[in-house]
């Protein structure tokens, strides 16, 4: 089979591997139906050259084969694959807490045994605990959204729910990319009354703003800061920070109200970042962090699945997975939002 392999410097190589085998029980093939280009992603693939890993983490598709101590998907389901593998039994994942499962896997990485998304097949440890089965007729049509599940619709959702977005709330969210796009659809759905959309990006924002984003603010730094402050007076209550980056993090210090929240899901690219006096004096709240897709996905499915909701909108561009090399270089240019890969 054919999978992709991340190279660093701008570069990534798809090759031809061993096709996936039961190695434990507890284990599932599946045929990756699509999979997707993730905004961390980028962060290998601008890193250093490195001599190359299988990469991917968003994927869904349908099970070939179980192994024998699996029994809550069978060959023939489609299903959805969070981020993380998790064993569902533990006291985290009984928590809801997937992403400190103490089995927990990440795909890529040797708790995988390697397996990674970009590719058409893939091996599934603890099938159990990490597959989301969908009792559902899928088609074309529903493939973007389904995808959104293994990720960033579910992480956007997660910065909403930890910044605790209810009825009637004002909310600020910083970055116009799928996360932050979905972080505005999440706050909608939760109820809040007014979402300022913190990007630059027109097509983007326009999505957002379909999503449910009330207002637009393109200023960066500290003329963002002051725009923000000009339409709230003393700063928005609840602040979802889906970037990652010491600029966005500063900016959602400048923008947060006296008492209120701030909620990062951005994997931080840096290692130490201000959380004194600015956060102390004020009685700010700093929340988020690597998103529980698992325990997200079954609430955020029927929706999904009524057409409530449409997250895949952000997906602007569906490639062949033959093509991984020019979606990555479309995301690194900004000149696509999200690239769905299809076998």
């Amino acid at each position: 089979m054919r999978a992709n392999y991340m190279l660093g410097n701008q570069k990534v190589e798809l090759r031809e591997v061993p096709d996936p085998v039961l190695i434990e029980p507890t284990d599932a093939l599946v045929e990756i139906t699509a999979s997707c280009i993730c905004g961390s992603d980028l962060h290998s693939y601008h890193g250093p050259e490195i001599t190359g890993r299988p990469i991917g983490h968003e994927f869904v598709g349908r099970v070939t084969e179980v192994g024998s101590e699996v029994s809550t998907v069978a060959p023939g389901d489609f299903v959805i694959a969070p981020f993380t593998i998790s064993c569902g039994e533990c006291e985290f994942c009984r928590e809801g807490l997937y992403t400190s499962c103490l089995r927990l896997g990440w795909w890529g990485s040797s708790n995988s045994r390697d397996a990674a998304c970009q590719a058409e097949a893939i091996r599934v440890p603890l099938a159990d605990g990490t597959l989301v089965k969908v009792d559902a007729q899928v088609d074309d049509a529903l493939l973007p959204s389904l995808l959104t599940l293994s990720d960033v619709y579910a992480t956007g959702f997660h910065a909403a729910a930890k910044a605790q977005v209810g009825a009637g709330d004002t909310v600020a969210v910083i970055g116009d990319g799928a996360v932050g796009l979905l972080a505005v659809l999440s706050a909608q759905q939760l109820g809040a009354e007014r979402i300022i959309l913190m990007g630059r990006h027109e097509a983007r924002t326009e999505l957002g703003r379909e999503f449910g984003a009330t207002e637009v603010v393109s200023e960066r730094g500290e003329e963002g800061i002051a725009k923000v402050r000009e339409l709230t007076g003393y700063g928005a209550p609840k602040v979802l920070e889906a970037v990652g980056l010491m600029p966005a993090f500063e900016q959602a210090i400048g923008i947060v109200r006296p008492g209120g929240v701030i909620s990062r899901v951005g994997v931080p690219q840096y290692q130490t970042g201000p959380v004194g006096r600015q956060f102390f004096g004020p009685n700010v709240t700093l929340t988020g962090g690597v998103a529980p897709v698992r325990g997200y996905i079954e609430r955020l499915l029927p929706g999904v699945l009524e057409g409530h909701v449409n997250p895949g909108k952000v997906f602007d561009s569906v490639l062949p997975l033959a093509q991984v090399a020019q979606g990555y270089a479309a995301m690194e240019a900004r000149t696509s939002l999200k690239v769905m890969l299809r076998g």
